[in-house]
C-alpha cells in the first residue's frame, strides 16, 4: 500500500516548506482574497511512511501559502490495522473514501500516505514540492461560497447551519459534505511500524456524511444535527463544510469554523 519511502521531515524539512511556499508568490497587494483550498490526507498510525506526512500536514494548518485558506482533513483509514497497532482514528468509512478516489483517479488502489486537494489531484501525502505545485492551481480556480453558522455542541449533540451559494449554470448537481474534526490528537503506539514512537496529528476527522444536495443555479441552506461520543470539549472541534461533484469529484467550494467553549 506504500508507494514510496520518506525520511522524517524534522526542522529544516518544515522550515523549507514555509519557505517554498512563500518564495514564489506576487506581492501581497497583488494578492487575491484567500481562496478555499481543501486538503485531504489518507494515513495511518500503523504506516512508517505517515508520520512526515502528517507533519506537512500540521505545517499547512498554519496557513503558509499567501492567497489561499488551506482546509486540512486528516482521514485515518483502518486497513493497516491489522499489522500490529489498531489506530485510535481509523474508520472503515475513510477507506472506502479513499477507495472511492482510488476509483476516480485510476489508480491500482489506495496508499498511505495519500494526499487529494480539491478532489481533483493526488499525490504522496509526503511531498512538499507536489503540493507547492497544485495549490498554485487551486487557487486559481474560483470556488462557490460555503458558510457555517451557529455551529454549538450541547448535550452530545452537535449544531449547526450550512449555506452554500448557488453552482455555476453550467454545474449539474453537487454534494454538500458536512465533516467533524479534532483539532489536535496524539497517539503513543506501542505495536507495529511505528511502534515507541507518540504521533501527534491535526484535523482527524471524527465523522464525515453528506448532508444534501444542491443544484445549478440554486442556493442551499439547512440544519446539520450529528450525535457526537460524551465527553467531547467542544474548544478540541472544527467544523468543516464543502461541495463536492459526484464521483468523488471537484470540490466546488469549502470552509471551516472552529467551535468555542
Amino acid at each position: 500500500m506504500n508507494r514510496i519511502a520518506i525520511a522524517l521531515l524534522g526542522v529544516v524539512g518544515v522550515a523549507f516548506v514555509l519557505k517554498l511556499f512563500a518564495g514564489d508568490q506576487p506581492p501581497a497587494a497583488q494578492m487575491p482574497s484567500a481562496t478555499p483550498v481543501l486538503i485531504e490526507l489518507f494515513t495511518s498510525e500503523g504506516c512508517s511512511s505517515c508520520p512526515p506526512a502528517d507533519a506537512l500536514l500540521e505545517t499547512f494548518d498554519t496557513q503558509p501559502y499567501p492567497g489561499a485558506e488551506l482546509i486540512v482533513l486528516s482521514e485515518h483509514v483502518d486497513y493497516w490495522n491489522h499489522i500490529g497497532w489498531t489506530d485510535p482514528y481509523s474508520s472503515h468509512a475513510s477507506s472506502e473514501r479513499q477507495s472511492a478516489y482510488a476509483s476516480h483517479f485510476h489508480l491500482d488502489g489506495p496508499y498511505t500516505p495519500q494526499m487529494i486537494v480539491d478532489g481533483s489531484e493526488e499525490f504522496v501525502g509526503s511531498s512538499a514540492g507536489e503540493a507547492s505545485k497544485v495549490f498554485g492551481k487551486a487557487i486559481r480556480t474560483g470556488k462557490i461560497a460555503v458558510t457555517i453558522s451557529r455551529a454549538s455542541l450541547e448535550n452530545n449533540q452537535l449544531h449547526a447551519h450550512v449555506e452554500v451559494g448557488p453552482l455555476p449554470l453550467h454545474s449539474g448537481k453537487a454534494d454538500v459534505v458536512f465533516a467533524v474534526a479534532l483539532n489536535h490528537a496524539e497517539s503513543q503506539v506501542a505495536r507495529g511500524e511505528n511502534a515507541g514512537r507518540r504521533l501527534a496529528h491535526v484535523a482527524v476527522v471524527r465523522s464525515l456524511s453528506k448532508v444534501g444536495k444542491t443544484e445549478a443555479g440554486q442556493p442551499f441552506s439547512q440544519d446539520v444535527s450529528l450525535k457526537l461520543d460524551p465527553g467531547v470539549d467542544p474548544a478540541s472541534l472544527r467544523v468543516i463544510a464543502f461541495v463536492q461533484e459526484p464521483g468523488p469529484g471537484r470540490i466546488l467550494g469549502a470552509t471551516l469554523q472552529k467551535l468555542a467553549k
